[in-house]
């Protein structure tokens, strides 16, 4: 494990880690602050999730497209150009979910479809940037694994200080505030992101005098077809949780308080997904994901049975541990399976996966609680953490039966 950690920093640069964590913070805080506006302004959980919804639906169109034309033309001028579009959109949506009652149910889908599929994809763009760079060099495995828990870890961060963020700005100050401060840190932060020298490894096809067609074999669209299922799977649990612990911080008397209890997750996930790299190498990567999808799904009937503040943290808490490493796992299965011209593109898809997820977790158990309370968002969240068990065994099958994915593990 320290062999691994302990090569990142040379190879990218002190800065490059930070940096590359809170330029992601605003997508981490779009969809939860999305919906804690709308709920708030309107007083129904179910627009708020409509709300969420279309932002995820948007990056589910827009967070691959974004990853194919990095792949087209390089990731510093699209990065650029989606922050600047993408923080005029966050303002504006911002006004538009401020309108209250009036608030008009058309304009504020456009609006969130379309902020939804401008978001800059920093996660993804990091780990292409991770993987070519570990290739370039010829890396210990174990150099790349531990930049991809890190990557991980990263991602449960902003999970937890998204909605942290969200939550205490919403209920200290105003629920407008969390959107603003997302805009103002991707136009500041993004574009230098995008400029950083370690975005020079990615090579953009378009460059190439004699780019070579790139070809995809069945085996590698069914695998990338399971694991974009596994994430879709992840971010409904996400989703569902946020919106479940919303409702039952309504019940307890502050539904701007979700936001904090549901941080307990992204804490453990966190925790989980650094320790990644200390797993044996001989544990296989599908194994892992089909063991930590069983314990997740175990795990999330904990959310049914809190009835109070500090047991539903602690059930939150529990149940995270089983997140991270899902994360990074498919993350990893990913880099293996994807071709290598076309791995901005999947790993967006994975990344926008998660959204997507998100905000039918969001959606769903947005009108459940609505309907049965926040126990039958729970369910959802349930549901959601079986498909992923269900999606790490299809890809135990599909790569079983493909001599082609023979170096997948």
């Amino acid at each position: 494990m320290k062999s691994g950690y302990s090569a990142l920093v040379p190879l990218v640069g002190a800065p490059f880690l930070p940096l590359t964590f809170f330029a992601r913070l605003p997508l981490a805080m779009l969809t939860i602050g999305s919906m804690t506006l709308v709920t708030a302004t309107t007083g129904t959980y179910a627009l708020g999730g409509l709300a969420a919804a279309m932002v995820g639906l948007g990056s589910a169109v827009g967070g691959p497209s974004v990853g194919y034309l990095a792949d087209r033309f390089g990731q510093r001028p699209i990065l650029v150009a989606v922050s600047l579009i993408h923080s005029v959109l966050l303002v504006l949506l911002t006004l538009l979910g401020a309108s209250g009652p009036e608030l008009s149910v058309p304009l504020l889908v456009l609006m969130c479809l379309i902020t939804g599929a401008t978001g800059p994809q920093v996660g993804p763009m990091s780990r292409v940037r991770w993987i070519a760079m570990t290739r370039q060099q010829q890396k210990n495995p174990k150099v790349l694994s531990a930049a991809l828990s890190l990557e991980s870890m990263f991602d449960e961060l902003g999970f937890v200080f998204g909605p942290v963020a969200v939550g205490l700005l919403a209920s200290l100050v105003d629920p407008v505030l969390p959107l603003y401060l997302a805009a103002i840190l991707t136009l500041v932060l993004v574009p230098i992101f995008a400029t950083h020298r370690t975005g020079n490894v990615v090579k953009p096809v378009a460059g190439a005098k004699s780019a070579p067609k790139v070809s995809i074999t069945r085996a590698q669209v069914a695998a990338i077809s399971a694991l974009v299922l596994g994430m879709i799977a992840l971010g409904t649990v996400f989703g569902s949780s946020a919106a479940g612990t919303l409702a039952f911080a309504g019940e307890q008397g502050n539904s701007n308080q979700g936001g904090l209890l549901y941080g307990a997750m992204g804490l453990s996930s966190a925790i989980a997904a650094i320790s990644v790299a200390a797993w044996p190498q001989y544990f296989r990567q599908i194994n892992r994901w089909v063991l930590c999808g069983a314990l997740l799904t175990i795990l999330s009937f904990g959310l049914h049975l809190a009835s109070s503040t500090p047991w539903m943290v602690v059930a939150l808490f529990v149940a995270g541990f089983a997140v991270g490493p899902v994360i990074v796992t498919v993350m990893t299965l990913g880099g293996e399976v994807a071709p290598a011209a076309r791995l901005s593109t999947v790993m967006t898809m994975l990344s926008a996966g998660i959204v997507v997820g998100t905000a039918i977790g969001n959606g769903l158990a947005g009108v459940f609680a609505d309907s049965l309370g926040y126990l039958g968002a729970f369910w959802v969240s349930s549901g959601g953490a079986a498909v992923i068990f269900l999606a790490a065994l299809a890809m135990k099958i599909i790569v079983a039966k493909a001599p082609s994915l023979s170096r997948v593990r």
